[in-house]
Protein backbone atom coordinates (compact mmCIF):
# COMPACT_ATOMS: atom_id res chain seq x y z
CA UNK A 1 0.00 0.00 0.00
CA UNK A 2 1.35 3.62 -0.49
CA UNK A 3 2.75 5.32 2.46
CA UNK A 4 1.43 9.05 3.24
CA UNK A 5 2.90 11.71 5.56
CA UNK A 6 1.57 14.64 7.38
CA UNK A 7 3.30 16.87 8.56
CA UNK A 8 3.08 19.26 11.93
CA UNK A 9 0.00 20.40 13.11
CA UNK A 10 -2.15 22.25 15.92
CA UNK A 11 -3.17 20.22 18.47
CA UNK A 12 -6.63 20.02 19.34
CA UNK A 13 -9.18 17.52 18.47
CA UNK A 14 -12.27 18.43 16.76
CA UNK A 15 -15.52 19.16 18.39
CA UNK A 16 -18.04 16.71 17.79
CA UNK A 17 -21.56 15.10 19.34
CA UNK A 18 -19.62 12.10 19.27
CA UNK A 19 -17.02 13.02 21.84
CA UNK A 20 -18.78 11.23 24.92
CA UNK A 21 -18.84 8.45 23.18
CA UNK A 22 -14.72 8.77 22.52
CA UNK A 23 -12.59 6.43 25.30
CA UNK A 24 -8.85 4.69 25.19
CA UNK A 25 -9.17 1.21 23.71
CA UNK A 26 -8.50 -1.86 26.18
CA UNK A 27 -7.46 -5.38 26.01
CA UNK A 28 -11.47 -6.26 26.51
CA UNK A 29 -12.13 -4.59 23.49
CA UNK A 30 -10.61 -7.08 21.48
CA UNK A 31 -13.39 -8.84 19.99
CA UNK A 32 -14.94 -6.00 19.02
CA UNK A 33 -11.51 -4.58 17.31
CA UNK A 34 -11.47 -7.14 15.29
CA UNK A 35 -15.43 -7.50 14.19
CA UNK A 36 -15.08 -4.00 13.35
CA UNK A 37 -11.68 -5.10 11.61
CA UNK A 38 -13.07 -7.58 9.44
CA UNK A 39 -15.96 -5.74 8.62
CA UNK A 40 -14.65 -3.06 6.48
CA UNK A 41 -14.87 -3.96 2.55
CA UNK A 42 -11.38 -2.17 1.58
CA UNK A 43 -7.91 -2.49 3.19
CA UNK A 44 -8.99 -5.99 4.39
CA UNK A 45 -7.30 -8.44 6.52
CA UNK A 46 -6.96 -12.33 6.63
CA UNK A 47 -8.04 -13.44 9.84
CA UNK A 48 -5.13 -14.22 11.60
CA UNK A 49 -2.37 -12.73 10.18
CA UNK A 50 -2.33 -10.24 13.00
CA UNK A 51 -2.68 -12.36 16.48
CA UNK A 52 -4.44 -10.59 19.48
CA UNK A 53 -0.94 -10.45 21.11
CA UNK A 54 -0.21 -8.07 18.33
CA UNK A 55 -2.74 -6.08 18.94
CA UNK A 56 -2.43 -6.41 22.57
CA UNK A 57 1.51 -4.73 22.06
CA UNK A 58 0.38 -2.33 20.24
CA UNK A 59 -2.27 -0.42 22.67
CA UNK A 60 -0.27 -1.02 25.51
CA UNK A 61 3.14 -1.33 24.55
CA UNK A 62 4.34 0.61 21.50
CA UNK A 63 1.25 3.25 21.43
CA UNK A 64 -2.43 4.11 22.59
CA UNK A 65 -5.96 2.80 20.65
CA UNK A 66 -9.27 4.54 20.91
CA UNK A 67 -12.75 3.55 20.35
CA UNK A 68 -16.19 4.86 19.64
CA UNK A 69 -18.44 2.61 22.08
CA UNK A 70 -22.20 2.99 20.98
CA UNK A 71 -23.54 1.47 23.82
CA UNK A 72 -21.30 -1.29 26.47
CA UNK A 73 -19.45 -3.79 24.29
CA UNK A 74 -20.80 -1.85 21.02
CA UNK A 75 -17.78 -0.16 18.95
CA UNK A 76 -17.93 1.79 15.93
CA UNK A 77 -14.90 2.47 15.18
CA UNK A 78 -11.11 2.62 16.49
CA UNK A 79 -7.72 4.03 16.13
CA UNK A 80 -4.41 2.65 17.28
CA UNK A 81 -1.19 4.76 16.87
CA UNK A 82 2.26 3.64 17.25
CA UNK A 83 4.39 5.83 19.40
CA UNK A 84 7.62 4.83 18.83
CA UNK A 85 7.67 6.03 15.03
CA UNK A 86 4.28 8.23 14.68
CA UNK A 87 2.89 5.66 12.52
CA UNK A 88 -1.32 4.84 12.48
CA UNK A 89 -1.12 1.53 13.05
CA UNK A 90 -5.21 1.13 12.39
CA UNK A 91 -7.94 3.39 11.61
CA UNK A 92 -11.27 1.51 11.18
CA UNK A 93 -14.90 2.00 11.22
CA UNK A 94 -17.45 -0.29 11.03
CA UNK A 95 -19.33 0.35 7.18
CA UNK A 96 -22.50 0.40 9.13
CA UNK A 97 -21.92 3.81 11.07
CA UNK A 98 -20.27 5.43 8.06
CA UNK A 99 -20.63 9.23 7.38
CA UNK A 100 -21.42 10.12 11.14
CA UNK A 101 -17.73 11.53 11.92
CA UNK A 102 -16.39 8.67 13.74
CA UNK A 103 -13.52 8.22 11.89
CA UNK A 104 -12.68 11.79 11.87
CA UNK A 105 -12.84 11.97 15.73
CA UNK A 106 -10.53 8.96 15.93
CA UNK A 107 -8.58 10.11 13.44
CA UNK A 108 -8.29 13.90 15.25
CA UNK A 109 -7.45 12.35 18.89
CA UNK A 110 -5.08 9.66 17.29
CA UNK A 111 -3.22 12.06 14.92
CA UNK A 112 -3.32 14.82 17.83
CA UNK A 113 -1.85 12.36 20.65
CA UNK A 114 1.03 11.62 18.21
CA UNK A 115 1.98 14.55 17.54
CA UNK A 116 1.87 15.14 21.71
CA UNK A 117 4.95 12.25 21.69
CA UNK A 118 7.18 14.63 20.17
CA UNK A 119 6.68 13.65 16.20
CA UNK A 120 6.66 15.96 13.91
CA UNK A 121 5.76 14.03 11.17
CA UNK A 122 3.61 10.71 10.81
CA UNK A 123 2.92 8.12 8.53
CA UNK A 124 0.57 5.53 7.50
CA UNK A 125 -0.45 3.29 4.96
CA UNK A 126 -3.72 2.81 2.78
CA UNK A 127 -5.09 1.08 -0.15
CA UNK A 128 -4.50 3.27 -3.51
CA UNK A 129 -8.20 5.07 -4.93
CA UNK A 130 -10.16 3.70 -1.97
CA UNK A 131 -12.63 5.71 0.15
CA UNK A 132 -9.73 5.31 3.05
CA UNK A 133 -6.73 7.56 0.95
CA UNK A 134 -9.48 10.14 -0.12
CA UNK A 135 -10.59 10.55 3.66
CA UNK A 136 -7.20 11.05 4.60
CA UNK A 137 -6.30 13.49 1.96
CA UNK A 138 -9.15 15.32 3.19
CA UNK A 139 -7.73 15.47 6.55
CA UNK A 140 -4.27 16.78 5.14
CA UNK A 141 -2.27 14.00 4.03
CA UNK A 142 -0.38 14.13 1.68
CA UNK A 143 1.38 10.65 -0.72
CA UNK A 144 5.04 10.18 -0.33
CA UNK A 145 7.20 8.88 -3.53
CA UNK A 146 8.14 5.56 -1.16
CA UNK A 147 7.07 2.82 -3.04
CA UNK A 148 5.83 -0.44 -1.61
CA UNK A 149 7.34 -1.83 1.68
CA UNK A 150 8.94 -5.72 1.73
CA UNK A 151 5.12 -7.22 2.45
CA UNK A 152 3.78 -5.07 -0.61
CA UNK A 153 2.29 -2.77 1.62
Amino acid sequence: MPRMMLGLRGAGCRDNDAMSLLRQATRDDTPELWRVRYAVTENTLTPGRITDAELHAYLEDHGCGWVIELSPGRIAGFSIGDARDGHIWAMFVDPAVHGRGYGRLLHDVMVDWLFAQGHRRLDLGTQPDSRAEAFYRRAGWRPLAEGLDAHGD
